[in-house]
């Protein structure tokens, strides 16, 4: 089997056509769109770290389990405005990015949340193909010194 074939799936396919018969649209900044719910250390802390040592005001990425309506929501905003594919909530959902809230333990779940989010806001449109991918951004940690 060919590296070609060894990924080609149903869901690549159907996008593979969408893509040769109209433009497809990406959703927006979700940090910018977070960012206009004037969002308090509460909500980032949610009932799941109430007690966490460090503060969490700015882990946008936590919003998936702590306040994972909002996240819902600007999905939505963005499938209904037409966007084709929608992005996880995991712009910084890696152990190195946690480590400034001392959350990298729980890289899989806040990934794995996110996923799930975007995965059921899709589904809730059966009219057009919507798609999910997920969102890597870079480390705020450097490779090297120089």
């Amino acid at each position: 089997m060919d590296s070609e074939q060894q990924f080609t799936n149903p869901n690549g396919q159907r996008l593979q056509a969408l893509l040769t018969k109209q433009i497809v649209f990406l959703d927006g900044a979700m940090g910018t769109m977070i960012q206009g719910y004037h969002l308090k250390e509460e909500d980032f802390r949610g009932s799941f770290f109430l007690d966490h040592n460090h503060a969490l005001q700015g882990n946008n990425d936590l919003l998936s389990i702590t306040k994972s309506e909002v996240i819902k929501e600007i999905h939505l905003n963005f499938l209904r405005a037409g966007a084709n594919i929608i992005e996880t909530n995991t712009f910084s959902a890696n152990s190195i990015s946690q480590k400034d809230y001392n959350l990298e333990g729980i890289s899989y779940e806040l990934n794995k949340a996110s996923a799930e989010i975007a995965k059921i806001e899709t589904q809730k449109f059966s009219n057009s193909p919507k798609y999910v991918a997920g969102a890597i951004g870079p480390t705020n940690r450097t490779c090297s010194l120089s």
